[in-house]
């Protein structure tokens, strides 16, 4: 029988051309039924559905941390490599290229790729494969839902939302949410986080045009888009597109960059001409896998935490999680100085061979801190106080997100802290050529140091040509520790510890019977004569822990004339053009005259291991404390000390608490002989680095309006002249190894409870709130 047209070869009726169209329009209408059925109505979807839109989102985008220049950047934090360019500050290469790539009818749709739609329907009803061919409004309305952390897998969903966008925004800002949504790979998300991620260039306009990403640049980053990461089950066959992956990765580059360069002629971006002569860019940088870091990985690290222990005190940011800071976009500016930085991690990392030869190659116990303060503002211009900032800070201590105190915090600083007894002596009007009764050994019974007690009278570790008759000045440089405690029972503890305090040193770590780790007492809350009860007399040798932090800070406010400002790591915080917090310089008048300040400058200023080799005006005083009860053994050195223009201190010891001992065995290690060559170094090195005049920073000298003659302070207790019984300790005699023209800064007085090295957590729960 012949076929009328009617049947098909196997008997079955033809369908007529009417019949296919309407079978067509019905599979259509059940496909899309199909995909509403699981999604609901689109008018309900369109007008009632909660969708985010761009102004809802909160986009998280990295908060950058720059050094004091506000240029150079010190830290990146956030969970995500981010940063929003706004889209008319942007130039042309990633606009045209993203479009070339992924939307070429951008500019003509509604915002949705209807056919797209249909094909997903199409593919649920007939159980084929999930089909993409989204515009970039639905790609950008599909990672905005993804931001939300709500999912809409299916494509009718994300086609509302983006009809909804089209419909609310014009099309360049729609590109723009997108430039600065999407992922590129290796944690970039955002075309400007993209150029510094892989060339190492920005989309800014305004910047040099060296500085610009290229077009063929931004062809490269716009494929990446695609796939902008390895797929985990099988990264080597499926590597996606950064060329620096594998040759597989780099094919895939090559083929997707000259798929965009085909598309960015068609859409007249460029001739047929400027095409052929666009070459494949081969400066991928290569991948990093210490990128993600973000700079926490360095010594400046460290610095970071002080910046948000500092921020979460301030008004825009007090009460909020880390988070508010971190992913808020913003731009904070340290007070860091780069050049000083650098110079203080060169001296103070000792495990680098750009240290001092005295303390480089020594056993790996050993650690050093430096922190150099501005005079006049309390700016921190260099901190070094470990490697990173996951690591233990041997400099200072901060608050974390849980108001919890971290770092090591506080080292008795010895000899050094007779700089604030010094202060207080001239404050009195206390001449620093008086004279006072200081032989090798002298009883203070009023202080409890007698043949009789358990610590034994006062001992010097040294002699100095004056004694026993030594003026107050030649007792500083010979560091005798007699004389200063007889100058401490003279001022007064209190009074010793308001200088102290009112110059910088707001914590000191008391020792407590009973309790193995001394104790944080806030010096800021309380009026010295109150705390004064819980340090004995021997707070004026240099007892009771303070911080490296604390101790700068107090140069500082000498090095300033006796101004003191608050130490502080930030300058200022903005978020684009919007200024958010700035930084509150103030100062406090320790109530020093200038005669005071030139006696103590003078005095100071002849302690050998203070002076420097550049011409500077320097002045200093170094520390140590002997590990427990031990007359030879030490375990905190310091060096301390000022020019005009830059206050530091360096502080030398163990990060177990053990005793300093030299690779060679020995234990001779001193203020002078640890710490004051890192001093030294920095200082010299960081000046230079300021470029800075020395001339214009010069010491006055003193009047000294009681020269003539010069007074003698009467004894307080009849001096130890018998030779020394059991109870007391003998005074070392010097060794060929310590310089012996720098006299001793090792004070001979016990502690009451032998201080060690201890973590903060050890902290009393009052009142730990640094001010920002």
């Amino acid at each position: 029988m012949l076929q009328t047209g009617d049947n098909d070869a196997n008997g079955s009726p033809t369908p007529t051309p009417g019949r296919k169209r309407r079978r067509h329009r019905l599979l259509i209408f059940l496909a899309v039924l199909a995909l509403l059925a699981g999604s609901g109505l689109v008018a309900g979807g369109y007008y009632f559905d909660s969708v985010p839109t761009p102004t809802d989102l909160k986009l998280p985008e990295s908060t950058t941390v720059y050094y004091a220049d506000g240029r150079t950047p010190l830290a990146k934090l956030g969970a995500e490599n981010r940063t929003i360019v706004p889209y008319d500050q942007m130039n042309d290469s990633a606009k045209q290229a993203i479009v070339a790539a992924e939307d070429r009818t951008f500019w003509k749709n509604k915002g949705v790729d209807f056919k797209g739609v249909l094909r997903a329907a199409w593919a649920n009803v007939t159980g084929g494969q999930r089909q993409g061919a989204s515009t970039l409004t639905q790609q950008y309305a599909r990672v905005a839902a993804d931001l939300r952390g709500v999912t809409y897998s299916r494509k009718l969903r994300e086609a509302v939302i983006a009809w909804k966008l089209d419909d609310k925004y014009s099309k360049e800002e729609i590109l723009g949410f997108y430039l600065n949504t999407v992922p590129f790979g290796r944690g970039a998300y955002g075309i400007e986080a993209a150029a510094q991620t892989f060339f190492g260039k920005t989309v800014r306009r305004d910047a040099p045009p060296q500085q610009q990403l290229t077009q063929a640049e931004a062809m490269v980053l716009c494929a990446m888009v695609k796939q902008p990461e390895a797929d985990p089950t099988d990264p080597e066959g499926s590597p996606g597109y950064d060329p620096r992956r594998n040759a597989t990765a780099k094919q895939n580059s090559i083929d997707r960059w000259n798929y965009i360069r085909d598309g960015m002629v068609k859409l007249g971006y460029l001739t047929s001409e400027q095409a052929a002569n666009l070459a494949y860019p081969d400066t991928v940088k290569e991948i990093d896998p210490d990128a993600g870091r973000s700079g926490l990985d360095r010594p400046s690290g460290l610095v970071v935490n002080h910046v948000l222990s500092e921020l979460r005190q301030t008004e825009p940011f007090r009460g909020k999680p880390d988070e508010v800071i971190r992913d808020g976009g913003y731009k904070i500016v340290t007070t860091i100085d780069k050049r000083v930085q650098d110079a203080a991690e060169a001296a103070a990392d000792i495990r680098r061979d750009t240290a001092p030869e005295a303390v480089r190659g020594q056993p790996k116990n050993w650690q050093a801190a430096l922190v150099a303060v501005e005079p006049g503002t309390g700016r921190v211009l260099g901190y070094y106080g470990g490697d990173k900032s996951s690591g233990a800070d041997y400099a200072g201590w901060y608050l974390d997100e849980n108001g919890q105190a971290r770092g090591f915090g506080q080292h008795p600083p010895g000899s050094s802290f007779k700089v604030y007894d010094l202060a207080a002596a001239v404050g009195d009007k206390i001449s620093v050529k008086q004279r006072f009764d200081s032989p090798d050994t002298k009883e203070f019974p009023e202080s409890g140091r007698t043949k009789g007690s358990p610590a034994g009278p006062i001992r010097n570790a040294e002699h100095a040509p004056c004694q026993p008759n030594c003026a107050l000045w030649e007792a500083t440089v010979a560091s005798l520790n007699v004389t200063y405690f007889e100058l401490t029972e003279k001022l007064g503890t209190a009074k010793v510890i308001d200088m102290a305090k009112r110059a910088g040193v707001e914590s000191m770590w008391e020792t407590v019977k009973g309790n193995p780790q001394p104790q944080r007492v806030d010096l800021r809350d309380k009026p010295a004569e109150e705390v004064a009860g819980r340090f004995s007399t021997e707070v004026g040798i240099g007892q009771y822990g303070i911080s490296v932090q604390d101790h700068a800070n107090g140069m500082a406010t000498f090095a300033a004339g006796g101004k003191r400002a608050e130490a502080h790591f930030v300058r200022s915080v903005t978020k684009g053009d919007e200024k958010v917090w700035s930084e509150q310089l103030k100062q406090t008048d320790l109530g020093l005259d200038q005669e005071a300040i030139n006696q103590l400058d003078w005095t100071l200023r002849r302690v050998k291991a203070a002076k420097l080799d550049n011409g500077w005006d320097s002045a200093g005083k170094t520390g140590t404390w002997q590990a427990g009860q031990s007359t030879t053994q030490n375990v905190h050195t310091w060096m301390v000390g000022w020019t005009g223009a830059l206050a530091s201190a360096v502080w030398l010891g163990t990060t177990d608490g053990k005793p300093l001992k030299t690779t060679g065995g020995s234990y001779e290690v001193y203020g002078s002989t640890g710490p004051g060559p890192i001093w030294r170094q920095f200082m010299e090195q960081a000046t230079a680095a300021l470029k800075l005049d020395p001339e214009e920073y010069r010491f006055q000298d003193p009047a000294f309006p009681d020269d003539a003659p010069e007074t003698t302070a009467p004894p307080t207790t009849p001096p130890v002249t018998s030779s020394p019984t059991p109870s007391a300790r003998p005074t070392p005699s010097p060794t060929p190894s310590r310089p012996s023209p720098t006299p001793s800064d090792r004070p001979t007085s016990r502690p009451t409870v032998s201080p060690s090295l201890s973590p903060l957590p050890s902290l009393s729960p009052s009142k730990t709130r640094r001010p920002g």
